[in-house]
């Protein structure tokens, strides 16, 4: 468990690393306003991040169905980005899944120290 521990902290701090130079690499390149809409969903993302871990160390311990509820944030915040003209859907869902570079980044890392270490 503890290496699953510190791939969940390694992870996080990774989707978080990106998240902040994405987000002032967008505000440089665009306007804040899309800069924000960034931030919330790669905000939602971290959020979605956290639910599937929890979900993932409770796998062995409970036999209720898991990730019933887990893209309920995600569906929500795509609801209100279609309904409220200040959100922008593009930068929203693109920020929801920098947690998935994140998971990139860390796969490549791991199969180039494997294939280096043989």
């Amino acid at each position: 468990m503890q290496d699953y521990y510190q791939l969940k902290q390694a992870l996080l701090l990774v989707t978080i690393a990106i998240t902040l130079i994405a987000f002032v690499s967008t505000w440089i390149a665009y306007s804040l306003n899309i800069a924000l809409n960034y931030l919330i969903g790669a905000c939602v993302g971290v959020v979605y991040l956290r639910m599937l871990a929890r979900d993932v160390e409770r796998m062995g311990v409970q036999q209720k169905r898991i990730g019933s509820g887990r893209l309920a944030p995600f569906i929500g915040l795509i609801v209100i980005a279609t309904q409220w003209h200040q959100l922008h859907l593009v930068p929203i869902f693109l920020g929801f899944i920098t947690y998935k570079a994140a998971i990139i980044i860390y796969t490549v890392q791991s199969t180039f120290a494997s294939a280096s270490s043989r």
